[in-house]
């Protein structure tokens, strides 16, 4: 039982730091001056309105997907997506207000963003609307990445800073799939290349966020090329620092 306890508390403490080491730290030390529930100092509770705004994402999310791939009405499944992503802002709006911001909901909350975009993405491939290969890609960046954090964890407890490059490349993912949602304005092929899977710079006619799309993809392999030097600097400094410790012990 003690072993269980420990080993959920480690967890708990995982998912937090992730969430929000600052907060975590600040918490752990005593440190912290900020009332429970506001953003520097959340709270444990489960059950508040912000929370339950959080989870109806997922709800509509999924109504969303079954209305898309079903070609029951395309817009008011998009009528689904939309509120979904505009709980995103009202959520963490009333936590703010309310003074209800939680642990529940720092972690939730950038989960249910991905579940959201990836759900987006999935309906487009399901569709024939997206090529798989950006879903695959978009995807795997991801996992890429958590894989990376985790890794990191053992090097440096502190989560590696988000660069800009990385908001540029969500903004215009985001973008690119709710326009290829939409699917409005639909241009012609530009003909630049005569490559299948790369539908309007072939010849094959697309909405506008394919562009975006496109773009999104060129700055995440940037983006994930800056994290994984700054991972390899993180872990070789920390290396070095062990063998200068053990060298002065």
């Amino acid at each position: 039982m003690v072993k269980n306890r420990h080993i959920k508390e480690r967890v708990k403490n995982n998912l937090k730091n992730k969430a929000d080491y600052d907060a975590l730290t600040a918490q752990q030390t005593g440190s912290t001056t900020s009332p429970v529930g506001t953003p520097d100092n959340p709270s444990t509770r489960v059950f508040t309105l912000a929370n339950v705004i959080t989870f109806t994402r997922l709800i509509f999310t999924l109504i969303f997907l079954y209305l898309f791939i079903t070609h029951e009405n395309r817009y008011i499944a998009l009528a689904f997506y939309v509120t979904a992503a505009l709980t995103d802002f009202l959520d963490g709006q009333i936590a703010r207000r309310t003074q209800t911001v939680s642990w529940v909901g720092k972690i939730m909350d950038p989960i249910m963003d991905r579940v959201l975009l990836f759900t987006g993405v999935l309906g487009l491939v399901l569709t024939g609307e997206l090529p798989l290969w950006t879903a695959i890609f978009v995807i795997g960046r991801d996992a890429y990445l958590g894989i990376g954090a985790q890794v990191l964890q053992r090097y440096r407890r502190r989560p590696v800073d988000v660069v800009f490059i990385g908001k540029v490349t969500t903004a215009l993912l985001m973008f690119g799939f709710s326009d290829l949602l939409l699917g409005l304005p639909l241009l012609q092929g530009l003909r630049l290349v005569n490559i299948s899977w790369l539908p309007l710079l072939n010849d094959v006619p697309a909405p506008l966020g394919m562009l975006a799309v496109y773009a999104g993809i060129i700055c995440s392999v940037i983006t994930a090329i800056i994290y994984t030097k700054t991972g390899i600097s993180i872990i070789r400094s920390a290396r070095s620092d062990q063998k200068d410790s053990l060298s002065h012990a």
